[in-house]
């Protein structure tokens, strides 16, 4: 029942949020999402470079900047540089130049925890 004392029609509701929101998730190459209709629903680009470079391991900021744009992405120079950046202080990557305009990036493994011997006193 809506505010004016009119019944609303739910069906028809719900049959429309269904549509847009097929609209929205349009599923892409891989487990990227390409989102029509809404921006304001974007995959975080900090977790899409990231997933991104896990699955290649190293790859250059050339590539990475290409991946990033495919199936419909905006991602500029700026951003990239920006989240790059987020991710080497989180200690998941490392960035080296190759050479005057050409960067490196490689994912961090992180070391296997050590089993802890216990130590025995005599």
């Amino acid at each position: 029942m809506r505010a004016d004392g009119c019944q609303q029609d739910v069906e028809q509701t719900a049959a429309s949020l269904k549509c847009s929101a097929e609209l929205l998730y349009q599923p892409g190459l891989g487990d990227s999402y390409r989102f029509c209709r809404s921006d304001s629903m974007r995959y975080p680009l900090r977790y899409a470079a990231f997933e991104w470079l896990k699955e290649k391991k190293a790859a250059t900021d050339a590539e990475l900047l290409e991946g990033l744009n495919k199936n419909g992405g905006k991602c500029s120079p700026e951003e990239m540089n920006k989240v790059l950046m987020q991710l080497e202080i989180l200690g998941l990557i490392t960035v080296r130049w190759v050479g005057k305009d050409k960067r490196r990036l490689e994912v961090l493994e992180k070391p296997e925890a050590e089993q802890r011997i216990p130590r025995i006193n005599e």
